[in-house]
């Protein structure tokens, strides 16, 4: 967020760099990256910190090492976003979309509560809840086909969550955080691996008759307020091909 002191590792910092002008595009596959005295300089860092940022990237599977030549850039499908992970984006940026990224096909309407979601959102089956979905997409294809079941009271306080448009003025959890006053306290996520039905691959926009025969992710987050109110139940569908990452700081 604009103001905020970065405090990352000088690697961390190149490293965040280069990730983000791979995923935007602007460095495309087949481009070298600097070499390991150039970042030095250019960073004023030391070669050690520079080759350090350059084995986070080849880490994360961005680049590789190529002898007596460089640090190509590779061409890879981003990994897919949990819920709280794009909670955390729009908390940061006011965006849910990842580095790359763009949605599309925002619908929404007022349903019945199937039973999975009416037991995740402790409301009676059938009752009413808006959906909104969306498709998230980047230059390989869909990332993920995303949901969000949302409590039908919330959809009379605030009109547009039943709009099948893009939100305007923050994501869903924001704007009913303002209407309600109640921040998100917690969440719930889960991640496994499912088979293929007909029904993920209409909204993967798949051929059915000859489907990717890998399982496909399907993540699932749910959020509870300060009041203990749970706010949004999200499953998200994660495109074939696409894995789950996330990252953490680890000190020991």
């Amino acid at each position: 967020m604009a103001g905020q002191a970065d405090n990352r590792a000088p690697y961390a910092k190149i490293a965040a760099h280069y990730t983000e002008l791979i995923a935007s595009g602007q460095l495309q596959p087949g481009r070298l990256l600097p070499s390991i005295k150039n970042l030095a300089e250019e960073w004023k860092v030391s070669t050690a910190t520079a080759e350090k940022a350059l084995r986070k990237l080849r880490n994360e599977g961005l680049v590789r090492g190529i002898h007596g030549i460089g640090t190509e850039v590779l061409d890879r499908p981003a990994s897919m976003s949990s819920g709280s992970q794009r909670q955390d984006r729009g908390r940061r940026t006011g965006s849910s979309w990842g580095q790359g990224e763009r949605s599309d096909s925002h619908q929404a309407a007022v349903v019945s509560a199937p039973a999975e979601v009416a037991q995740a959102l402790d409301i009676e089956p059938g009752a009413d809840v808006v959906r909104r979905s969306r498709v998230y997409r980047d230059r390989h294809g869909i990332v993920a086909h995303s949901t969000s079941w949302i409590p039908a009271r919330y959809g009379k306080l605030i009109p547009q969550l039943a709009a099948s448009e893009r939100l305007t003025g923050g994501t869903s959890l924001q704007l009913i955080t303002q209407s309600t006053g109640h921040p998100i306290s917690h969440r719930i996520d889960t991640a496994s691996a499912h088979l293929l039905t007909p029904e993920y691959a209409r909204l993967l926009e798949l051929d059915s008759d000859s489907p990717p025969a890998e399982p496909v992710v399907v993540m699932t987050a749910k959020f509870v307020d300060t009041e203990g109110n749970i706010v949004e139940y999200g499953v998200d569908l994660g495109g074939p091909g696409r894995t789950w990452r996330t990252e953490s700081e680890v000190s020991l």
